[in-house]
C-alpha cells in the first residue's frame, strides 16, 4: 500500500482527496499539510512513499518546496497538481525531482491513474500540457517572456494579476511586504514591463491561468481601458 502527504492549501481539496483516496485500497493517506512548512515536517515525521501537492502553497512552495521535499526523501515520488498549465512552470517542476504533474481539470479516475503511474516510479504529464511542450520543441520559437522568472517570481507574477496587493501576497506566501516589493520590480525588469495591466495583458495571452480567471482579467483590462479612453475623451 502506497503512504501518502496531501499538501493542499485549503482545507476543503485535502478532505476530497482523502475521500477519493479512502475509497482506493491501493493508497493510504496518513498526513496533510496546509503550507510548505508544515509539509517538511510531515515528510521529516512520517514514513512516506507518494506527496500530492500543490504547485502553489503558502510558505515554501513550488519548486522549492519539491527540492526540500526530495533533500528530506530522496526516493519520495511526487505528483504536482494545479490549475495552472504553464509549461515553464512544469518542466521546472520535472527538472527539481516531481514525477507527474496534472491539472486540476481532470476527473477522479485520470487522477488515480497518475498517482499509480507516479507511485510506481513512472512519469505523468497531463496530455494537454504534453501537447504544449511537443509544440514548444517543434516550432524551436523564442522563449516566452516569464520563462526568466524564478518559481517564487513566476508565483508572485500570478497573484499580482489575480489583484493581489502586496499585504495580501505576504500573508499568503508568509514572506515579507519588502520580500514581495523586491520579486516585483525584479519581474518588471526581466519582463519588460512598467505596469500591472501590462502583465494582465501578457497572462491572458499565454493562458497563464484556468478560463474562468482569463474571463475575469479579460473583462477587467476591457474595463479599465475603457475609462482610460473616457478619461482622455473628457480631458480633450
Amino acid at each position: 500500500m502506497t503512504r501518502v502527504l496531501i499538501a493542499e492549501k485549503q482545507t476543503l481539496i485535502r478532505k476530497m482527496l482523502q475521500l477519493m483516496l479512502k475509497a482506493d485500497s491501493d493508497f493510504e493517506v496518513v498526513a496533510e499539510a496546509a503550507d510548505g512548512g508544515m509539509t517538511i515536517e510531515r515528510l521529516q515525521q512520517s514514513d512516506i512513499d507518494l506527496l500530492i501537492m500543490n504547485i502553489s502553497m503558502p510558505g515554501t512552495s513550488g519548486v522549492d518546496l519539491i527540492v526540500r521535499a526530495k533533500a528530506v526523501n530522496p526516493k519520495l515520488s511526487i505528483l504536482v497538481f494545479s490549475m495552472s498549465s504553464d509549461t515553464h512552470l512544469v518542466t521546472l517542476a520535472l527538472k527539481n525531482g516531481a514525477g507527474g504533474y496534472i491539472s486540476t481539470m481532470h476527473e477522479p479516475d485520470e487522477f488515480k491513474s497518475a498517482l499509480r503511474k507516479v507511485a510506481s516510479g513512472g512519469r505523468y504529464i497531463d496530455s494537454a500540457i504534453a501537447e504544449g511542450l511537443l509544440i514548444e520543441s517543434i516550432s524551436g520559437n523564442d522563449k516566452p517572456k516569464h520563462s526568466c522568472l524564478s518559481q517564487r517570481e513566476l508565483e508572485i507574477f500570478r497573484l499580482l494579476v489575480e489583484g493581489k496587493v502586496a499585504n495580501e501576497i505576504a500573508n499568503l506566501l508568509i514572506i515579507s511586504n519588502k520580500t514581495v516589493s523586491s520579486h516585483k520590480r525584479k519581474i518588471m525588469v526581466k519582463m519588460h514591463f512598467s505596469s500591472i495591466a501590462e502583465l494582465m495583458r501578457y497572462a491572458v495571452q499565454y493562458k497563464l491561468f484556468d478560463d474562468g480567471k482569463v474571463d475575469g482579467l479579460n473583462q477587467f483590462i476591457s474595463l479599465r481601458h475603457s475609462i482610460t479612453s473616457n478619461t482622455k475623451k473628457s480631458s480633450s
